[in-house]
């Protein structure tokens, strides 16, 4: 994106940060309403599921809402293509092009698009197996406009300018592989603002931590919290000396005793943006009293008695509408801010798998550099940590008959993450069961879990 355009366009979403609170729901009302309209032309789907819920074009202006169908995960799967409203493109031709993009680049960061028009993200797979979603040009320049926003929300647009002159060095600690929108989207917002970048990889050995972040020595720090927290932790040990000028923490809950931490230890103020595959920018958290702002110029978030609706304001190539989350959260309506409000935000919140050889040497696995798994016949999987140096994998599959095959995949993937992390001394094994449920809180399957909870999330039964 063009720096000066990007300036102005920024100027522009940030001055919804200054309107009323009646003003946001009308700026709200008109992008839902021109959504639901373009669906209906456009969406095969979406013109046939509102024409069975008995709704007329005509209607489309003044029906609230609720008053529209909804849809999740498994729906949108069954339904990809013809809730698409482009032409020429499918969910097997993007399957397939993920999968062979991923061997032709090794699993770095390149411009993740099918073509210069698309951005295609993948789901972390926490709720089951991945699911992929479509932002055009304009949806993925308007997102990355709302998360620079977010990441630097407290300043005008003059200290923007001030800080983006002196070229910053930021860098992202996260899951650097794959399809994540958080590695994409800050990839991309870093290339347009000018600033230089460095990916520090969860998978990385922990003994490289020191000399890669001492060497770049960063200016913003972008990433997991649980993943920041093991740099803070680096930091007091006196191994790490960084200075920086902004944190930001993404893709995970941020618990209140590890924002004081990483405030404390970086001696920053944390910014925390929540965002999701289905829409990479959805609100921000200060640590004030308000809690998570969500972004209503962007979104429409709905909390029903059944869980949490989205839809995106902003992404017409794949709409999402009244689209259900697995997240749960307390939304109430704050008069004296534009943006409406939400409390117990309750995410991902996953353990990390902390491992130790003979010699004392720690390093760690993170949840998200084992997730990913794309093998015939496996449905769903978790881990179990059963000791210092080692750990169990639950595989729940659809087929007895698979089930020597997805071992076997298995042992290959798994050997490669642990090479990769100088983990080869961790012992592991595989079991089957016959169903992995949720966790009854956040209505997430954990990727991992400590021993003392496993019975409540898992249902082992031999295949």
């Amino acid at each position: 994106m063009g720096y000066i355009k990007l300036l102005i366009e920024l100027a522009m979403l940030k001055h919804n940060v200054n309107v009323s609170r009646k003003k946001m729901q009308k700026i709200q009302r008109k992008k839902f309403c021109k959504l639901i309209r373009f669906a209906w032309k456009h969406s095969p789907y979406y013109r046939k599921v509102f024409e069975q819920a008995g709704i007329k074009e005509n209607q489309l202006n003044n029906l609230p809402p609720s008053a529209f169908p909804s849809i999740d995960k498994k729906t949108l799967m069954q339904n990809f293509d013809s809730i698409l409203t482009v032409s020429g493109i499918t969910q097997e031709q993007i399957r397939k092009f993920d999968y062979e993009t991923e061997l032709s680049n090794g699993n770095t960061i390149p411009g993740k698009s099918q073509n210069s028009t698309f951005h295609i993200v993948h789901s972390s797979g926490s709720t089951g197996i991945p699911c992929y979603f479509l932002y055009d040009k304009k949806a993925w320049h308007t997102m990355l406009l709302g998360i620079i926003r977010g990441a630097l929300w407290d300043m005008n647009i003059f200290q923007i300018i001030r800080l983006l002159i002196g070229h910053p060095k930021v860098m992202y600690i996260a899951a650097t592989d794959g399809r994540y929108g958080g590695a994409m989207a800050v990839g991309d917002g870093i290339t347009g603002v000018g600033a230089e970048q460095l990916y520090l990889d969860i998978k990385k050995p922990l003994s490289q931590w020191v000399d890669t972040v001492n060497n770049f020595n960063p200016d913003i720090i972008i990433g997991y919290p649980s993943a920041i927290k093991i740099l803070g932790e680096l930091i007091k040990q006196n191994k790490v000396s960084v200075k920086i000028q902004r944190l930001v923490s993404c893709g995970e809950p941020l618990p209140q005793t590890l924002r004081l931490f990483l405030e404390e230890t970086f001696s920053v103020p944390v910014i925390n943006i929540y965002g999701a595959s289905e829409s990479l920018a959805m609100g921000i958290e200060l640590g004030s009293k308000e809690g998570m702002m969500l972004f209503d110029d962007l979104n429409l978030i709905e909390e029903t008695e059944d869980g949490i609706y989205l839809t995106s304001l902003y992404n017409f190539a794949q709409p999402l509408i009244r689209y259900k989350l697995s997240d749960r959260l307390k939304i109430k309506d704050v008069q004296t801010i534009p943006f409406s409000c939400a409390e117990n935000l309750l995410g991902r919140n996953e353990d990390l798998l902390w491992f130790e050889d003979n010699l004392g040497n720690k390093d760690f696995l993170h949840p998200l550099a084992v997730e990913g798994f794309c093998i015939k016949g496996l449905k769903d999987y978790q881990f179990l940590q059963t000791g210092k140096d080692s750990f169990k994998m639950i595989a729940e599959i659809s087929d007895e008959i698979e089930k020597n095959n997805i071992e076997k995949e298995l042992n290959k993937y798994l050997r490669t993450i642990l090479q990769e992390k100088n983990l080869q001394f961790v012992k592991y094994s595989i079991s089957f069961t016959s169903e992995i449920l949720p966790d009854d809180k956040t209505g997430k399957k954990p990727l991992i879990v400590a021993s003392t909870t496993r019975e409540n999330i898992i249902q082992e039964t031999a295949i």
